[in-house]
């Protein structure tokens, strides 16, 4: 079920210096289950793509707070994030007018305390908890693909 709308890196990295990337954070839900992690992806508003929550720079909030907060929106979920970013990833984000927006999204991990039975946006997102097979073949965005692979990784190292 991957998305076929993937990321085009090379056309990212080659807009002019003009055309900077806007900031994006996430948070990158996990929990650890007898059977390995888990993540938890959502589906964006209008296309259906799996993702994990994010958003825009939020005025007064660090990165990370608005990473914790997008997944709180988004999700539902909260619990410890990390305040260093696990990776980074290029983008386009298409706006509703079609014109396309080059972003650079820092993520942030966040392993889950809590999920609640209602939030903000329960009812225009789809949630899916997945292992990391799972993930990565939901997850369309190679960047994002690439960071959930590596941080599932350096997890299973630390055991």
């Amino acid at each position: 079920m991957r998305s076929v709308r993937s990321t085009n890196a090379s056309a990212v990295a080659a807009l002019p210096a003009k055309k900077a990337a806007s900031a994006q954070y996430a948070a990158l839900p996990y929990r650890e289950t007898p059977n390995g992690l888990e993540f938890l992806l959502i589906t964006t508003r209008r296309t259906r793509r799996w993702i994990v929550p994010k958003g825009w720079p939020m005025d007064g909030r660090a990165p990370h707070a608005a990473a914790a907060r997008e997944a709180l929106e988004e999700a539902g979920v909260s619990g410890e994030i990390s305040g260093k970013s696990i990776g980074s990833y290029r983008y386009f984000k298409e706006r509703k007018t079609g014109e396309l927006v080059p972003c650079k999204v820092d993520v942030f991990a966040l392993k889950v305390k809590m999920q609640r039975k209602n939030w903000a946006e329960k009812d225009v997102r789809e949630l899916r908890w997945c292992s990391l097979r799972e993930a990565l073949t939901y997850v369309g965005e190679p960047g994002l693909r690439q960071i959930i692979g590596r941080f599932a990784a350096a997890c299973a190292r630390t055991k």
